[in-house]
């Protein structure tokens, strides 16, 4: 390994010790999500070897907004000099399942959904939210469910399992499993 790399990764690990001590003093359950979060990002981007957490929290500063949501309020000890994102906001109530993965670039992107199952990728300007201020309906998303570019998803709807939303689609209704739907509103346009 080349001497400048080699420096780079030290000072990429010292750099993120307090980030890694969080890591290690949450629960096993956060541990899991966390392990299987970045065992996604390696598959998805095909590394050559196994990335760990401090290579994934240095190099992809969008990552670190899924690490934070992750630790949960603990991550405000750090934080403020291991920015997140800024524009890539979080708020899941319910939970993100795990092997969620984010594109390195998730510019403009808010997941303000109840609860978003396991297995679920999404890109950059997607919208998931409720339909105002103040207001409480908030969308809930199954399992396997893979959200293209410029999306939005609004209201108090159900995003069923296995389903792929297409570039540009504004979902306002409910869709069933196993399926995909696209369009301005999104229709189904494929059954699997």
């Amino acid at each position: 390994m080349h001497i400048v790399t080699r420096i780079k990764y030290f000072l990429c690990f010292i750099f993120f010790i307090p980030a890694i001590i969080l890591y290690y003093t949450s629960s096993n359950a956060t541990r899991r999500l966390i392990d299987s979060d970045i065992q996604e990002m390696n598959k998805r981007t095909r590394q050559q070897r196994y990335r760990r957490l401090p290579y994934w929290l240095f190099f992809h500063q969008s990552y670190r907004n899924l690490f934070y949501y992750r630790i949960g309020k603990k991550s405000q000890l750090v934080s403020w000099y291991l920015r997140p994102y800024p524009l890539f906001f979080i708020r899941v109530r319910e939970g993100i399942g795990e092997n969620a993965y984010v594109l390195n670039h998730p510019f403009s992107t808010t997941l303000g959904a109840k609860r978003i199952g396991k297995n679920f990728t999404v890109c950059q300007l997607t919208t998931i939210g409720n339909k105002g201020i103040g207001r409480t309906d908030f969308p809930i998303l199954g399992d396997n469910v893979n959200i293209g570019a410029n999306v939005s998803i609004i209201g108090n709807i159900t995003i069923g399992n296995n389903v792929e939303i297409g570039a540009g689609s504004v979902v306002v209704k409910d869709i069933p499993d196993n399926c995909v739907v696209a369009g301005n509103p999104a229709r189904i346009i494929r059954r699997k």
